[in-house]
């Protein structure tokens, strides 16, 4: 039976926010490729769209890169109208890559030498 740990994302993973427009695009690339195939697994659109539903996206897509350990969700109409319309003083949305690296994933015992942190 295999035993896991749970932690944050960015222990599994790092990230980057852009935007265009009120859609926000959040890369995650994994720390080790190792990872990546978890990340994938549990990193799906409804798992993303939950952790965002505060923000009531009206969609999340995810595009898989594999050569490069890493996917990008872009989510609908998450930033208030985007810069140009938004109060928001984060009009660009850059600090919702922090809050997807703060989603619990779950990691075998076996890999936790490959997260980062401690």
């Amino acid at each position: 039976m295999t035993e896991f740990v749970t932690v944050a994302l960015y222990r599994a993973a790092h990230g980057r926010t852009g935007d265009k427009g009120n859609r926000s695009n959040i890369s995650v690339i994994a720390w080790h490729p190792d990872l990546f195939p978890l990340l994938l697994e549990q990193l799906t659109p409804e798992a993303v769209a939950a952790h965002f539903a505060h923000r009531q996206p009206s969609a999340v897509q995810r595009y898989v890169l594999p050569q490069l350990h890493a996917m990008n969700f872009v989510l609908d109409a998450v930033l208030d109208g985007g810069v140009n319309d938004s109060l928001n003083l984060d009009a660009h949305g850059k600090a919702l890559s922090f809050w997807l690296l703060d989603l619990p994933v779950r990691i075998p015992l076996a890999l936790v030498p490959l997260l980062a942190g401690d």
